[in-house]
């Protein structure tokens, strides 16, 4: 059997509302001006509609949405956002996982959990990280990374309660022959993002990997197409290592074909006893305005 997961990241729904009254906060202030002196010039709302319409005419068995899809974590940004993430198909077949922007202010945090429930609803009911929804053999993993941090700082954590449970569910999923796709919004790597914006427990996860192993990961965060791996003794993949797989901005309207607005196709293919992993990418065409296909990677 296979199963396609179209990945889309990072769409920093625009525009971003002045934070006034009572949402003020200085991190979402300093936020707002940076937003205005930056990100607002490099996203497209348009484009970014017809990434959307681009991905739903491919039929991905999925859709893995790994976070960042407001610039403050405003209340109207999340009620946008969730509006958003019904365009992407029905909640059963999509998954999300929260980035930094998200869980940007501590206050932002009851309303992101509301605003994408339905979103993060693990086959158990509940809509807690980890969680797990099982779709055919596969199994797909969420996490979350995105928590409150001082003015300046994006880094995310997961936490020795979150590892223990992550690492858990790799070990009951595994013994299931399944194959495991890990969502996360930072770069789970030692070194993956630049100081100050990465998983300052990176080091954890990636024993966790070779520990326990996963067909694939998927993040967001960097705004750039990256294909690396993690070994693993316990991965069930043909190459015997962890494809981690992170995705531009799918709204970005920029020049640099690292960095200009794509998703991925991530396919899993049964082979035996392992799972062949393949990935291609779909995107704003380098050099052109139209949206189609741009590359095969190489995972």
């Amino acid at each position: 059997m296979s199963f396609t997961i179209a990945h889309i990241t990072d769409p920093h729904l625009s525009p971003a509302p002045p934070p006034l009254g009572a949402d003020f906060r200085l991190k979402r202030f300093m936020g707002w001006v940076n937003w205005k002196r930056g990100r607002e010039g490099l996203n497209d709302m348009a484009l970014l509609e017809r990434i959307v319409v681009d991905l739903r005419a491919q039929r991905p068995d999925h859709v893995a949405v790994t976070g960042d899809l407001v610039n403050i974590a405003m209340p109207a940004e999340f009620r946008r956002a969730a509006a958003w993430m019904e365009t992407l198909g029905d909640p059963r077949d999509v998954s999300f996982v929260p980035g930094n922007h998200d869980a940007y202010v501590r206050p932002a945090m009851p309303l992101l959990k509301a605003a994408f429930e339905k979103w993060t609803m693990g086959d158990s009911g509940a809509s807690t990280f980890p969680y797990l929804r099982l779709r055919g053999d596969i199994a797909i993993i969420g996490l979350t990374s995105g928590l409150p941090t001082g003015p300046l700082m994006a880094t995310g954590r997961l936490g020795r309660a979150q590892l223990d449970a992550f690492a858990a569910l790799l070990a009951e999923t595994g013994a299931r022959d399944l194959a495991r796709v890990v969502l996360i919004h930072h770069p789970p790597l030692w070194k993956g993002a630049p100081p100050l914006r990465g998983l300052t427990d990176a080091a954890a996860f990636e024993r966790v990997i070779a520990a326990r192993g996963a067909e694939a990961i998927l993040h967001g965060h960097t705004h750039k197409q990256l294909v690396r791996s993690l070994p693993s003794a316990a991965a069930k993949t043909v190459g015997g290592r962890v494809p981690v797989l992170g995705a531009p901005s799918a709204a970005a309207a920029t020049a640099d074909p690292r960095t200009r607005a794509a998703y991925h196709l991530v396919r899993l293919q049964r082979e035996g006893a392992l799972w062949r992993v393949a990935a291609r990418v779909r995107g704003l065409a380098i050099g052109g305005e139209h949206i189609g296909e741009r590359e095969a990677l190489a995972v």
